[in-house]
């Protein structure tokens, strides 16, 4: 055992994973386990509260903190700037807008400098051609790839920062009636711990794990949905099933419960960070929540969505994953990039065989004598024209790709989240 769960059985009658473990039962199992402790007054006297008057307000919640933690799942670390840069230059037509110039430009640079014949920098066409504007125009388009996806990333490291400085306030906000000194207060759902008293209602979202009070309940009825998948409500009492768990509702009754298990150790916490919401969730396996509990796998996999619902009073921080699912918009419009690069491939293709066999074709036609074929060979000639006919296809590609669009639609959603934002209307992923 080590030297914290030492010091917790010294200061306390439970640890945090004997908790667990009675919080992991359910109906009868869950009913036997608390008579074999003594009942709800014995737990309440290993917990060190008084059922009636509940904890004292002196800086005891401090010492429970530290021994049982505290009602808040840490969120998962925010994304980079860099990081969602990364993610935005994954579109295919950036990728395709990356490829196309970067070719050009490197085309264009072994030309100039490797294949071009004196007799071809002497005429008129050598005269009037800018050897630098295949520069400018690759230049360009690369430039606008990155203003493309610094926006992006712009746009959603701000919806980010929004998102959660919304959750910190609505975490703020949320409250949960307790009895403490003899006196019911409403505290911040963060600061309830173990051995809390708190009054649970009709329209309560339970905020933690908890064993309801004998004498203390009138017909409490449970919607325990979100955790198991059954829609019929669940009938609480010391006699038949005295156990509560966070991020269900309280359907009918009143009452009150003592707190047992808090943040990622509660029922819905732990659910919660199997399914990969947690601070410590790096996308490697899902950890295990008990191996003493065989419905915990069972509950995890039930009524994901539901339980995303219903867990509000959980203050967790927000999830910066988000839904990686693409919008209708972005969909058909990486569809028409796959068509548009498809078809521009090939009609660059078709371009450069066309031209190549031209040149096959008037070249035989010529009748050219052998000194000047060798000249031609010599001077680079053939080179230069077929490296020249590559670059005509390159350009076909570059063109055929729309590389305003991608920019359009992203300064255009940017913009529409903006106003939206203006109008207290927070939109992190803009379906359209």
């Amino acid at each position: 055992m080590s030297k914290t769960k030492i010091e917790d059985r010294t200061s306390y009658g439970f640890v945090t994973a004997e908790l667990r473990e009675l919080m992991g039962l359910r109906g009868a199992e869950g009913l036997e386990r608390v008579k074999e402790i003594g009942g709800v007054e014995e737990i309440c006297k290993k917990l060190k509260v008084d059922p009636v008057s509940g904890l004292s307000t002196d800086g005891e919640t401090d010492q429970r903190m530290a021994a049982f933690g505290r009602n808040y799942i840490e969120p998962k670390k925010a994304k980079s700037f860099l990081r969602l840069m990364w993610e935005a230059i994954q579109e295919i037509t950036l990728i395709i807008l990356m490829i196309t110039p970067s070719g050009n430009i490197n085309v264009s640079t072994s030309y100039q400098h490797y294949c071009v014949p004196e007799s071809y920098a002497k005429d008129e066409e050598s005269k009037n051609h800018n050897p630098y504007i295949e520069f400018i125009e690759g230049g360009a388009i690369l430039l606008a790839v990155v203003v493309v996806v610094v926006v992006t990333a712009f746009n959603d490291w701000t919806k980010e920062k929004q998102f959660r400085g919304l959750q910190d306030k609505i975490e703020s906000d949320q409250v949960f009636t307790v009895v403490r000194g003899n006196k019911s207060i409403e505290i911040a759902i963060a600061d309830i711990v173990v051995g809390d008293i708190c009054q649970v209602k009709y329209g309560d979202l339970l905020p933690a794990d908890g064993i309801i009070l004998q004498k203390r309940s009138n017909d409490v009825k449970i919607d325990e949905s979100a955790m198991t998948g059954e829609s019929d409500h669940v009938k609480k009492s010391v006699e038949r099933d005295p156990l509560l768990f966070s991020g269900t509702h309280v359907m009918e009754g009143s009452g009150k419960m003592v707190v047992t298990c808090v943040g990622e150790n509660s029922q819905s916490g732990q659910i919660f960070k199997l399914l990969g919401a947690g601070a410590d969730s790096d996308g490697g396996p899902a950890p295990k929540i008990d191996a003493e509990n065989p419905a915990s796998g069972a509950k995890a996999s039930s009524n994901d969505a539901a339980y995303k619902g219903e867990t509000e009073n959980l203050t967790t921080g927000g999830n910066s994953e988000g839904d990686d699912d693409k919008s209708i918009l972005q969909a058909k419009l990486t569809s028409m990039a796959l068509l548009i690069g498809k078809i521009g491939i090939l009609v660059a293709a078709l371009t450069v065989l066309v031209l190549i066999i031209k040149l096959i074709w008037f070249a035989a036609i010529d009748n050219q004598t052998t000194d000047s074929l060798d000249k031609m060979l010599e001077d680079c000639l053939y080179f230069k024209y077929i490296l020249k006919f590559v670059i005509i296809g390159v350009t076909v590609l570059v063109v055929a790709v729309p590389e305003g669009l991608p920019l359009a639609v992203t300064i255009s959603l940017a913009f529409s989240v903006k106003k939206m934002m203006a109008d207290n209307n927070l939109v992190r992923h803009l379906g359209i």
